[in-house]
């Protein structure tokens, strides 16, 4: 039987190393798949994450061979140079092995407040044009693996959490942003508070992830340019200035009903 050398990283914040294990290998077999088996019949006390084992729950995100990669769809036979290494993502703190504390990314979404229907539609059925409906329904396609926030080199190189939230959170933006339904204004959390402009759009974000979704140009760029529009662009402040063109009216951030304010401080809470 053929095996596959892997060398994996086993230790936590206090230091570790890459540790070599000779896996046998099994048609259409998965790095998880090794992963298992290095847990099963070799050392049990390995620490990795995983659920589904399907690409759809986004727990077994890692780095193979230097790349943010679902384990569950990394094949091994894509490895034909024999060593696959396997470490955990860099852009957030170790807790052991291959194991990392993504909780920053939940407490960034709580953040965010939920969908604010217009007051003509709020209690109604939503009735939306075809192609608004396809352009949110890409956004909901992220299975929040983080793959995108890992390989973000803000995040990753210069660890500016705390001033920009990141790709996972700007495709939750965009799909509330874009929503023709939503009457909240997004545009000034997304300027100051979500840093926006950290973004230089080198796509590297859409390159490793795993559901495919476009987000640089679907939606970090349209953000960037509504932005733009609103603070940025001397034309059309000009216009709005003599008032031959008028800003969308939207409630300001601070002005959310008492009853979305509530469950908003209270995801906060829990997020905490």
């Amino acid at each position: 039987m053929e095996k596959v050398t892997l060398k994996v990283f086993r230790g936590d914040v206090m230091g570790g190393e890459l540790v070599t294990y000779e896996v046998p290998t099994q048609p259409g077999m998965v790095v998880l798949d090794a992963i298992h088996y290095i847990q099963k019949n070799i050392d049990g006390s390995l620490a990795a994450r995983w659920n589904c084992k399907a690409a759809k729950c986004g727990s077994c995100s890692a780095e193979v061979n230097g790349k943010p990669r679902l384990m569950c769809k990394s094949r091994v036979d894509e490895y034909p140079e024999g060593v696959i290494t396997v470490t955990p993502m860099r852009a957030f703190p170790l807790l052991k092995d291959l194991v990392t504390d993504v909780s920053w990314n939940y407490r960034v979404s709580a953040k965010i407040p939920p969908l604010v229907p217009k007051p003509e539609v709020a209690g109604k059925p939503f009735r939306m044009q075809q192609e608004d409906v396809d352009r949110v329904q890409e956004f909901r396609k992220c299975i929040e693996c983080f793959l995108c926030q890992d390989v973000c080199h803000v995040l990753r190189e210069h660890d500016r959490k705390d001033g920009f939230f990141g790709p996972r959170q700007m495709v939750k933006l965009a799909a509330l942003e874009m929503h023709p339904m939503d009457n909240l204004n997004r545009r000034e959390q997304l300027k100051n508070e979500a840093g926006i402009g950290f973004c230089n759009i080198t796509k590297c974000c859409t390159e490793v992830c795993p559901e495919h979704i476009h987000i640089t140009d679907n939606a970090i760029i349209p953000l960037k340019e509504r932005v733009a529009d609103d603070y940025f662009d001397p034309v059309q402040g000009l216009l709005r200035r003599v008032g031959l063109i008028k800003r969308e009216k939207k409630q300001p951030m601070d002005s959310v009903p008492n009853e979305q304010t509530r469950i908003h401080t209270e995801s906060l809470q829990r997020a905490k």
